[in-house]
């Protein structure tokens, strides 16, 4: 099915602005496209910028396109590490339908580590996915990459992916992205760009694992729901007691765990620069109201971006008119960090609540008979929810009205004199998201020749695809030329109930009279033509074999790496790997290492190793009879957690 090519594909090195030609062997379908999609040639071409965005389904699909995604990724029927985001095959195709009109693309994720009686069916799935459409799959387990299904492959952050090494072998291995861990900071980024010629696929906004993905077990610990098969109940966000080998118990019922939000809103042109072209939304169990705010927040950021650097573009067409303000901190969030992204540091996590407390709006002033005043003009109004943070930690109420500088609550439990106020949901903000108009049009041109017995409409989009719709009809002279002109022109521009906008028009031929209702008729066929073309015009896809000519960084293979199949096993052996561990994913956790974090409690509490801490000694974290004990590798700055019972 594929041609094998010679030996060539193209580095580009983001911040000198070049292409630089390189040798590797690659096999690919349709065209040559390394990296660069669209490219029909091996030229300088501007090199595009994805924002990627999350669908639980194919509303939160066709959401995040109308709204400036660029791609989108979403989970099957089966096989992704959301469970409870998955599509049926019918809906993926209509995504798959949706997105290509505009150029974008549509990822699926098969992600969950797979077992030998899944192999056939998740190969299955693959091939079914593939002939609707999709133009990737993100994967983890490489009893996948071994199938070499005929699709773009990428390597999910379940893999792990933190090194250099480990991303120039998945690259080498036949993947043409790579999706980096959460926690890399920007010189681990750019230490990978520099190994690598791969495409890079960063998250930037959204929920942060405070495990390493995909070496994470911490889920299997308390209940048999795996993280690593699509089911994580999510213990890292429970409250947990910090104690000592003594028993001595130095924090209680804290959420120690729990880290806040991702937010790198500020960070995507230093990111950019340091070679990453893909900016990934998280959010696959998201609502669409969380798909409308921050799709369209990011889309504003990247294109001030792109606007000021001529060798960037958007990864695909088409222009969002959006109606409202998009604001990050109306949509579900923990508080907004960096992270890891300039160095290991503290400050992180949210020890008080695992949940969304929103917007910081001020502290209670003074409290009246059935109300309070806060210290702040910040309006809040009838059916806005609330939470406040007191003596007694937090709780949370909604407004029913707010009038005079009174603000009313629900119900008075927690308010008191001094306590932070924090909106959770703003009801004016989510009706304009609610009624928002929001819509995608691509640019065209059009073209209307009348003659004597013919009438012609050429409708062309701003990439050069064009229809056209050609009608004999016997046609009078008009009495008013300018006029016909003035009503062709009117008509023709009527693409309201179309994804396409008129924005330049041209006549010949306007002495002639065509009846109105004739335009419309042509102006609906030649816009639906064009739409079917866009459709089936084919997305460039970098497929690539791998001919085991590579080899792995190691000669062994852990538990921790999860080897849960024989193809995965024989995919490591032909890349050189001499010792594989039986996977801890089928083993019990008792006396395993179950989270390894770049995240660390002693530095969260200002008690790192490094700097003459107060408290000496083991570390341990309880939750119920769960106990797990702390582990600090300070030479690489990361914290483990071992389970004990």
């Amino acid at each position: 099915m594929h041609a094998k090519l010679q030996k060539i594909s193209i580095r580009y090195t983001l911040s000198c602005r070049f292409f630089q030609f390189i040798t590797n062997k690659i096999t690919i379908s349709h065209i040559l496209y390394v990296p660069l999609p669209k490219a029909k040639h091996i030229t300088m071409r501007k090199y595009p910028i994805e924002l990627l965005a999350p669908a639980k389904n194919l509303d939160a699909a066709m959401a995040a396109i109308d709204f400036g995604a660029d791609a989108i990724y979403m989970g099957a029927e089966r096989f992704g590490a959301r469970r409870a985001a998955g599509n049926s095959l019918e809906d993926i195709a209509k995504a798959v339908e949706y997105a290509h009109q505009y150029g974008a693309r549509v990822h699926v994720a098969l992600n969950t580590l797979l077992f030998d009686n899944e192999l056939d069916e998740a190969k299955a799935t693959a091939r079914r996915l593939i002939d609707v459409g999709i133009d990737a799959l993100i994967v983890q387990d490489m009893a996948l990459r071994a199938m070499n299904l005929p699709v773009e492959m990428h390597a999910s952050t379940q893999v792990s992916n933190t090194t250099p090494e480990g991303a120039k072998f998945l690259e080498e291995c036949g993947f043409s992205r790579v999706i980096l861990e959460r926690a890399l900071t920007l010189d681990d980024i750019k230490k990978i760009r520099q190994a690598t010629d791969v495409e890079l696929e960063c998250f930037v906004h959204g929920a942060i694992c405070v495990g390493w993905s995909g070496r994470c077990f911490l889920s299997r610990t308390t209940s048999q729901r795996s993280g690593n098969r699509g089911e994580c109940s999510q213990p890292c966000r429970l409250p947990y007691d910090l104690t000592d080998s003594s028993g001595r118990k130095i924090l209680s019922g804290k959420h120690l765990l729990s880290v806040r939000d991702l937010d790198l809103s500020e960070s995507l042109e230093e990111l950019i620069l340091a070679g990453v072209s893909s900016f990934k939304i998280e959010g696959r169990l998201k609502d669409n109201r969380y798909i409308k705010n921050i799709v369209a927040y990011y889309r504003q950021l990247l294109d001030k971006i792109i606007a000021r650097h001529s060798d960037l573009r958007r990864a695909s067409i088409g222009e969002s008119s959006i109606d409202f303000s998009p604001n990050p901190a109306k949509s579900f969030t923990r508080g907004a960090s960096s992270y890891m992204l300039y160095g290991k540091r503290g400050d992180v996590a949210s020890f008080d609540t695992p949940k969304a407390v929103g917007e910081y709006v001020g502290r209670i002033e003074s409290i009246t008979r059935n109300g309070f005043r806060l210290d702040s003009s910040t309006p809040l109004s009838a059916g806005d929810g609330i939470c406040l943070s007191g003596r007694n930690g937090f709780c949370g109420t909604n407004i029913n009205s707010a009038e005079n500088s009174v603000i009313v609550p629900n119900r008075m439990d927690g308010i008191e004199v001094g306590s932070k106020v924090y909106r959770n949901y703003d009801h004016r903000f989510t009706l304009a998201l609610d009624r928002s108009k929001t819509k995608r049009t691509i640019p065209c041109s059009a073209t209307l020749v009348l003659s004597k017995n013919n009438i012609t409409l050429t409708v062309k989009d701003c990439e050069g695809i064009t229809a056209e719709v050609s009608r004999e009809y016997d046609l009078q002279m008009a009495t008013d030329a300018e006029k016909m002109a003035t009503t062709a022109k009117r008509q023709i521009e009527k693409t309201g109930g179309t994804i396409f906008s008129i924005q330049e028009f041209e006549i010949s031929g306007s002495e002639y009279f065509a009846p109105a209702s004739i335009l419309n008729d042509i102006r609906r066929e030649a816009l639906d033509s064009l739409r079917r073309k866009r459709i089936e015009t084919t997305l460039y896809h970098n497929i690539i074999d791998d001919d085991f000519s590579t080899r792995y960084p190691s000669k062994i293979i852990t538990r921790y790496e999860n080897v849960t199949n024989r193809l995965a096993e024989d995919f490591y052996r032909r890349h050189g790997v001499e010792t594989i561990e039986s996977a801890l994913e089928q083993q019990p956790t008792i006396g395993e290492r179950v989270m390894i974090s770049s995240y660390c409690i002693r530095r969260e509490i200002g008690e790192c190793l490094k700097q003459k801490p107060k408290i000496k000694g083991d570390l341990f974290l309880e939750h119920g009879t769960t106990r797990y004990a702390l582990k600090f590798n300070c030479a690489l700055c990361h914290m483990e957690l071992w389970h004990l019972n």
